[in-house]
């Protein structure tokens, strides 16, 4: 093997890549906090709902665990317009992470709220609490931390699934990246940068999420 490695171009790319790494960040948080919310909700609905939402929720969850997260943006890209729905491939590609995301970690968070005692909901039905507080403060919280390490493996896994975004155009990391080796034809080069930039961002990510986690539950509450 005689492969002589020329970086120059890739190193020239800079700012072309800090720009389609921050996309990816920003898409995949907003992907994160959206998902999560939809997975409360959902987890809530299926755990504690009336039984037609939990049929809905239940046939939700089912239709995108057992479907490829590709098939799934290319519905919301390609599909959802021809009724006339059309939006941008960033919009698209985020509905779609969010809709993923949100299958998964409803699934993850049911579990922590099964998981705690129904002492603990009594207790705080003596204390006359109303029925958010109880969910908020009794259920919610204590699942969170039960399930935080595998929920935030969720997230990570996310962000990493985010490159499967530029195969409609989305701007992110990979999709600058297939636009410089199309450039410049230096692949191997470009997709170890790439590597190394995804990795960096999956450990910041981990090491955020630990900050979270000791600052969001190793403390009493403070109401």
């Amino acid at each position: 093997m005689n492969y002589s490695f020329q970086f120059g171009a890739v190193f020239a790319a800079w700012p072309l890549l800090l720009e389609g790494t921050w996309q990816t960040i920003e898409l995949s948080f907003l992907a994160m906090l959206g998902g999560l919310a939809v997975a409360i909700v959902c987890a809530w609905g299926k755990t504690g709902g009336p039984r037609p939402l939990r049929w809905v929720v239940n046939a939700y969850i089912e239709l995108i665990r057992n479907t490829p997260f590709l098939v799934q943006l290319f519905f919301f890209f390609f599909a959802l317009p021809a009724i006339g729905l059309r939006w941008s491939a960033h919009t698209a590609a985020l509905t779609a992470m969010i809709v993923n995301l949100g299958a998964y970690a409803t699934e993850i968070i049911r579990a922590g709220i099964e998981s705690i005692p129904k002492g603990q909901i009594e207790a705080g039905l003596a204390l006359n609490l109303k029925a958010h507080e109880i969910f908020r403060f009794v259920i919610l919280k204590p699942a969170l931390k039960a399930i935080f390490p595998a929920l935030t493996s969720q997230f990570i896994l996310l962000m990493l699934s985010s490159s499967v975004v530029s195969v409609i155009s989305a701007d992110d990391l990979t999709s600058v990246a297939a636009n410089l080796q199309s450039q410049t034809f230096r692949s191997f080069e470009i997709y170890i940068v790439v590597t190394v930039i995804y990795l960096a961002l999956a450990l910041s990510f981990g090491g955020l999420f630990r900050v979270v986690c000791r600052r969001a539950f190793s403390y009493p509450d403070r109401r």
